[in-house]
């Protein structure tokens, strides 16, 4: 009986463990078998099999489709067996995803962030009108509340609209306008309103109620 006891270590490697070592067993098993009708019949019964081991995968698109070509890989791609989807490649699993794009810009005023950029980009396709208008100014009060947030000061309007024109490649130019931007009382003053919900009251509690060690 003790030269019968299988060691993990000696087992063969398990290629989606999540399955357990008898379904690959299984699998192993059918691609000994000599005739496809035999093959084909225990591939369908494995993937039965399968998904009673995988039930939350039954409300993901092309359940099917996936278990598949798991059958596939953990067969090696080894088992010529029918399958009703593409067979997946050896290759295909193998190969490398592409590169994910990141940005590589690095933007002269970074306290105003990437968004504000690609707003203002926005901004300069849109007609001449209210709408535009309305946006424009829109975004020059989140400029400018980006810039107290940076600067944790005051900032002038004419600073913003500095670099708003120069953002938007002199095609947005509010440095004649009559009107004026959110003052910079009330946009520090919405902040910390804001986050005196969380941040004063709960410190407040906290610190009466620690104790000293």
């Amino acid at each position: 009986m003790i030269d019968d006891l299988e060691y993990n270590t000696e087992r063969e490697h398990l290629i989606i463990p999540e399955y357990g070592r008898h379904l690959q067993k299984m699998i192993n098993y059918a691609k000994t078998r000599e005739t496809k009708e035999e093959r084909n019949k225990l591939a369908k019964a494995i993937i039965s099999v399968m998904g009673n081991l995988q039930p939350h995968l039954r409300d993901v698109p092309d359940f099917q489709h996936k278990l598949w070509d798991q059958l596939f890989i953990m067969s090696d791609f080894e088992l010529d067996a029918d399958s009703p989807f593409p067979k997946p490649s050896k290759e295909e699993l193998s190969s490398s995803p592409d590169p994910l794009r990141y940005p590589q810009n690095h933007p002269k005023y970074r306290f105003y962030g990437n968004n504000i950029k690609t707003m203002i980009d926005v901004a300069r396709t849109w007609d001449d009108g209210e709408m535009k208008d309305a946006l424009i100014y829109t975004i020059a009060n989140h400029m400018k509340k980006c810039y107290l947030n940076w600067n944790k000061d005051s900032v002038e309007d004419s600073v913003i609209f500095d670099h708003l024109y120069e953002l938007s490649e002199g095609k947005i130019n509010l440095k004649n306008s009559e009107e004026d931007l959110s003052d910079s009382a009330s946009l520090m003053r919405a902040k910390s309103k804001y986050g005196s919900k969380g941040g004063k009251k709960s410190k407040k509690k906290y610190s009466s109620s620690r104790k000293r060690y």
